[in-house]
């Protein structure tokens, strides 16, 4: 592993000024670009630390604040350590803010992420990958499906609603997808039933695309956040080991 800088910028969009945490090895030299996508309790230290993980292992990161409509990180309070006591009161401030972001605003604001990265002197050229936490695995997948181009490497874990009936569901753009996909899923996640990780598969299989999804057996949705309740070491060592493998057969 090697020493890593980070630092706060602010990315143009097409609505405004993103905030974002970019970490990377502190050579200074170009690195293949990543960028991750927060859950919904948004950039906080837990993710610049799962950021900094990435960057260790030789990788220049982008943490975009996804709710930079209201305001830059973190949008709401949180507590150091959300219980289960916390989330309801959480989730109340959060919900409307996440349903705002639609797939087309979540889609415009991608394009400018990776726009950004692109002209980054620290990311080395090419196609960038991008991983997911919660609701940023959807964005993961859709981003990979919108920009195919650009997006070499596709990865996301404990995902909900990724295969849904809805029109706009994430798992629609599988057809469009040339990166190699990874997923892992959380266990009895009702967020993600039976049916929504069969229908995942059944697209990915049927476009062709490279891909391995798993359910981590006994893990809740949430596994790899330690500043929560539903962590778990041994789920979130698992898919460190998965993040990474599928960044090195990648880069």
């Amino acid at each position: 592993m090697t020493a890593v800088q980070g630092t706060t910028v602010d990315i143009p969009t097409g609505d405004g000024t993103a905030d974002a945490y970019l970490t990377r090895p502190v050579d200074g030299g170009p690195r293949p670009g990543v960028l991750l996508y927060m859950d919904a309790f948004g950039v906080r230290p837990r993710l610049r630390g799962m950021a900094d993980r990435l960057a260790e292992a030789g990788y220049t990161v982008l943490v975009p604040n996804l709710f930079h409509r209201h305001g830059r990180a973190p949008v709401v309070e949180l507590p150091e350590f959300i219980d289960p006591g916390a989330r309801p009161e959480v989730f109340e401030q959060l919900r409307p803010i996440m349903l705002e972001l639609t797939p087309e605003r979540a889609m415009r604001d991608a394009d400018a992420y990776l726009r950004w990265l692109a002209a980054c002197p620290a990311v080395a050229g090419g196609p960038v990958a991008v991983t997911g936490y919660c609701m940023g695995a959807a964005l993961s997948l859709r981003t990979a499906g919108t920009y195919p181009d650009r997006v070499a490497a596709a990865a996301g874990f404990h995902g909900g609603r990724l295969a849904t009936d809805a029109p706009d569901s994430p798992h629609l753009v599988a057809g469009r997808i040339t990166a190699e996909v990874y997923f892992g899923h959380a266990d009895q996640d009702h967020s993600l039933p039976g049916e929504q990780i069969e229908r995942l598969e059944r697209a990915l299989t049927d476009a062709g695309v490279r891909h391995r999804c798993e359910v981590y057996a006994g893990a809740p949705h949430g596994y790899t956040q330690s500043d929560t309740a539903a962590y778990d070491k041994e789920a979130d060592e698992r898919h460190w080991a998965a993040l990474l493998d599928l960044l090195a057969r990648t880069f």
